[in-house]
């Protein structure tokens, strides 16, 4: 596709006067006035050109955010990052830069947690922005659609699989509940006790089609930080151990998945807390300790080069906005990583490679003065409202 050629006015580039820009490009746009007191800048004019060249006004970058420790803390936004989001929107509320949060979080379906991030940061998020650390586990339905599998973690982990297509799921607190003493201390658990009679009411209600003392489970996924670490490394340890039948015999290991291995993370709390990584640590000594195969079992999640990987495709295809393109046919001459775990989000960047370039703040994990040691950035910036002032004065799109 052949588009007008482009006028530019430019006066002596070396004093600080405005810059006239005349478009004539598929009537996107008819003229564009440079800020005044802008210094010209060769490269600004190259961004320019290339935008249009590229037809419907294409970013030639993307941005990847990581969530906890960068965008909030907790429930609370930090780092001025509404504002630093706020950006990267034009006056009609479209998108000027395409990104996506990057997140080994999660326990909630992704249109869910975009609602939630639309609420929090004032701006409009759509589900197929969000990837969480479970969000590659839709890849795994052709293999387990209408097998039986058990999912555990905060929030709603057996929504989060169903959603996904998977036909028998059960949270690992369901799956639990209908075998006896199978927690010998949860009559101890008063946050979790209920009586005999509403559990009797719970699994009427839920009547599956299927005999749970005979189907054995054929998988188990850690969807998101488990809240009860006891109850679930035990039945964990009797799913895996027995071949899928908690009171059986032992027989081949089910197939067990991690969303993420990330061994800390940035809460709400002043210093870092427990992961799933160090949930995978506990489980695994403790398995490898009774049984006399040690555990099988895949992670996801950063640093994961597949993550990076995934995320370039979709940012492709947030890029082209649903056109009838192929997303391959696109490609970013860089990709930013903003987050704050060197070890997770830096590292993953830098194994994934080209065109993903790393920015590490100092509002989550890392909390350091110059760059990590052992696992160093490309920028080291305070916070992510810094990060996208960097990356715009870069990619000259002020």
């Amino acid at each position: 596709m052949r588009f007008p050629a482009v006028l530019i006015k430019v006066s002596d580039c070396t004093s600080r006067v405005p810059v006239l820009l005349s478009f004539q490009a598929h009537g996107i746009f008819s003229r564009l006035q440079a800020k005044p007191q802008r210094e010209c800048d060769s490269s600004y004019l190259l961004w320019t050109i290339r935008l249009f060249r590229n037809g419907n006004a294409r970013s030639s970058f993307g941005i990847a955010f990581d969530i906890d420790g960068v965008i909030l803390r907790g429930q609370v936004p930090v780092g001025g990052s509404p504002q630093a989001l706020g950006r990267l929107y034009d006056d009609s509320g479209a998108t000027k830069v395409p990104f996506l949060f990057l997140t080994n979080g999660g326990g909630v379906p992704e249109s869910r947690r975009a609602i939630e991030l639309s609420g929090l940061l004032g701006v409009n998020i759509l589900p197929s922005q969000v990837v969480q650390g479970h969000s590659p586990f839709r890849n795994l339905l052709n293999r387990y659609e209408y097998e039986l599998i058990v999912a555990t973690g905060k929030g709603e982990p057996a929504v989060v699989m169903s959603e996904y297509g998977f036909k028998k799921v059960l949270s690992l607190e369901e799956y639990a509940s209908y075998f006896e003493n199978i927690d010998p201390v949860s009559q101890y658990k008063k946050w979790t006790t209920c009586d005999l009679a509403t559990k009797a009411r719970q699994h009427e209600m839920f009547e599956p089609d299927y005999d749970i003392f005979s189907e054995k489970v054929r998988a188990a996924f850690v969807v998101s930080d488990p809240v009860d670490w006891g109850r679930d490394i035990q039945v964990l340890c009797d799913i895996l151990k027995s071949g899928g039948l908690p009171d059986k015999h032992y027989g081949d290991q089910p197939a067990l998945y991690f969303a993420a291995d990330d061994l800390e993370y940035q809460a709400a709390f002043p210093t870092k807390r427990l992961g799933v990584g160090a949930f995978r640590i506990a489980l695994e000594c403790i398995f490898n300790r009774i049984h006399n195969k040690p555990l099988q079992y895949t992670s996801y999640g950063k640093p994961n080069p597949f993550v990076f990987k995934n995320a370039e495709t979709i940012l492709r295809k947030i890029q082209l906005n649903d056109k009838n393109e192929d997303a391959q046919s696109h490609s970013f001459e860089t990709i930013y990583m903003i987050g704050d775990n060197p070890p997770v989000d830096i590292k993953g960047a830098k194994q994934a490679g080209h065109p993903w370039f790393s920015i590490l703040t100092r509002t989550g994990v890392f909390r350091g003065k110059d760059n990590d040691p052992d696992f160093p950035a490309d920028r080291v910036v305070d916070t992510v409202e810094e990060a996208v002032e960097y990356i715009l004065q870069r990619e000259c799109c002020l």
